[in-house]
């Protein structure tokens, strides 16, 4: 099974660079099959990580970054794939 994890977070005032530079940095203990990192207006950034494993599996996550550097608490969603039909 895949299971995707999704890590977003909205960087403080003039500061979407350095949140982006944050998230992309953040190395995990365990390498995902795939990782992407998204930008997008509001300065908001977004990292998926995809994992081979049950969806009940403890997997390594994107901390928290310090206070100063986001506007408000990191968001994080888990999804399991689903066949197509």
């Amino acid at each position: 099974m895949t299971v995707a994890l999704m890590w977003e977070a909205r960087a403080a005032e003039g500061r979407g660079e350095e949140l982006l530079a944050w998230a992309r940095a953040q190395e995990l203990p365990v390498r995902p099959v795939r990782r992407e990192t998204f930008r997008a207006p509001g300065d908001r950034v977004l990292v998926i990580t995809w994992w081979d494993a049950p969806y009940d599996a403890e997997l390594p996550e994107l901390p928290e970054p310090d206070s100063e550097l986001v506007s408000r608490a990191v968001h994080r969603w888990q999804f399991e794939s689903v066949p197509e039909r």
